[in-house]
């Protein structure tokens, strides 16, 4: 029997629906061993469509038993999308689905693993692909970056580990780092940042990496985020059922590092500060309690009314410091709060801003690559909720839409920016069997520079 014929044999009864797939081994004298037929539907397919064919792909690669695959690009057709668009989509899926972590296991061999993949397209969009490959590729690294940090275990990933991580960064040409320390973060007047990480005995760190790849004193794209690389709670302590996925609390830093890893390896022509807030929150004789009142970088005082709403405390002062830097925008990213989890699950990051056009290209960027955000208010109304009889603020605003004052917390810091923030406590990591760090949102951030850029 003819290759071709023997083929359209073991198609014949197949279901050609989007996320079936059937492995189809061929004749010994080819060079291409095993073909995997992709279910579709006829004429443009969705964008949702092509998703879920491509990851389908994903999951059986992932468990092949094989170093290369070609991928047909040619044979799909995506409505609304151009070449570059379907490449970019389909390479993302393709990297975070191989993903995997090297945990430290001595009982299992690593499997065989998928190392290239080639990509079939029509001569004339051989340019654009390879514009499209090299975007991949860039990305693939960042995400890969933020999920071994965010994979690695607390007693690993410290302040003083995500610092050297960043100074790894600075290899690269165009870019720097700059790592704080307690002493001068204490001396510059972070009261609200040395509230929390004075309660452990690993030191805390303000860590900025900057990357140089515009004009010389154009304003930069400023990324802040949470590092809180293992959270108790402090003195208001975490329940003990899951508390170890507490060192996913630095999700936010890993992703913006992660992000800058992307825009570095892409070389990017625009300006990039990532800026991470690195401490742990720990109880002890030194930590902070219920009822103290902080004294914040921008002068604004805070009285602390639980100790467990800390990742809002290292930000408020960040976000200040990063003031010097004359930003164009500033988009923090943080693992912030439970409410946000409730509010929207795992599916979606939760997007609050000051500026609608920055809202709304955040929005577009997160709904092309796939990694979208939906976005709350940050009213004035909910700003009362965060009265005190104390203080300027309280660190906390009640039960009720508790992701959204928490955004109007960090939003009173933010009055001479152009702000956005991510809360990806539902979308940065996994819980239960499929335990691990997402690199969510890595996607969206790198889509939203490239596209600035």
């Amino acid at each position: 029997m003819k290759a071709d014929d023997y083929v359209k044999s073991a198609v014949r009864d197949f279901e050609d629906k989007p996320g079936k797939t059937l492995w189809i081994p061929l004749p010994a004298s080819k060079r291409v061993k095993r073909l995997l037929v992709l279910g579709s539907s006829k004429g443009p397919i969705s964008a949702a469509d092509f998703r879920k064919i491509i990851q389908a792909a994903t999951v059986q690669l992932k468990s092949a038993q094989f170093r290369s695959a070609t991928l047909d690009l040619e044979a799909f057709s995506v409505a609304d999308q151009d070449g570059y668009q379907t490449t970019r989509l389909a390479t993302a899926i393709i990297s975070a689905g191989l993903y995997r972590f090297d945990a430290p296991k001595q009982d299992e061999q690593p499997p065989s693993r998928l190392n290239r993949i080639v990509l079939h397209v029509d001569g004339r969009s051989r340019a654009s692909a390879a514009r499209a490959v090299r975007h991949a590729n860039a990305l693939d690294a960042g995400m890969a970056f933020a999920r071994d940090l965010g994979n690695q275990p607390p007693n690993v990933c410290n302040p003083t580990y995500l610092a050297r991580q960043a100074r790894s960064l600075a290899r690269a040409e165009k870019t720097s780092c700059k790592v704080i320390d307690e002493r001068q973060i204490e001396a510059l007047g972070m009261g609200a940042f040395m509230s929390v990480t004075r309660g452990s005995d690993t030191p805390g760190k303000l860590i900025i990496v900057e990357y140089r790849g515009g004009k010389r004193g154009e304003p930069p794209i400023a990324l802040i985020g949470k590092g809180i690389t293992f959270d108790t709670g402090g003195i208001s302590l975490k329940p003990g059922p899951a508390m170890d996925e507490m060192k996913f609390d630095m999700c936010g830093a890993a992703a913006v590092l992660g992000c800058a890893r992307a825009v570095i390896d892409a070389k990017l022509p625009l300006n990039l500060v990532a800026v991470v807030a690195a401490a742990e929150n720990m109880p002890s004789g030194k930590a902070s309690r219920p009822g103290d009142v902080v004294t914040t970088l921008s002068g604004q005082t805070v009285e602390i009314l639980n100790t467990d709403a800390e990742g809002r405390l290292v930000l408020c002062d960040a976000i200040t410091y990063t003031e010097r830097y004359k930003p164009k925008v500033v988009i923090d990213v943080a693992t912030l709060t439970g409410a946000c989890i409730i509010a929207l699950g795992s599916h979606a990051s939760g997007l609050f801003a000051n500026d609608d056009a920055l809202a709304n290209d955040l929005l577009k960027a997160g709904d092309f690559i796939g990694d979208r955000a939906w976005r709350l208010p940050v009213w004035e109304d909910y700003q009362s909720a965060l009265k005190s009889n104390f203080a300027d603020m309280a660190n906390i605003g009640g039960r009720e839409a508790g992701a959204v004052t928490a955004a109007c917390f960090l939003a009173r810091f933010t009055r001479k920016l152009r702000w956005a923030h991510l809360d990806v406590a539902g979308s940065a990591f996994s819980g239960g069997a499929a335990k691990g760090a997402s690199g969510r949102p890595v996607p969206l951030l790198f889509q939203y520079v490239l596209d600035q850029a």
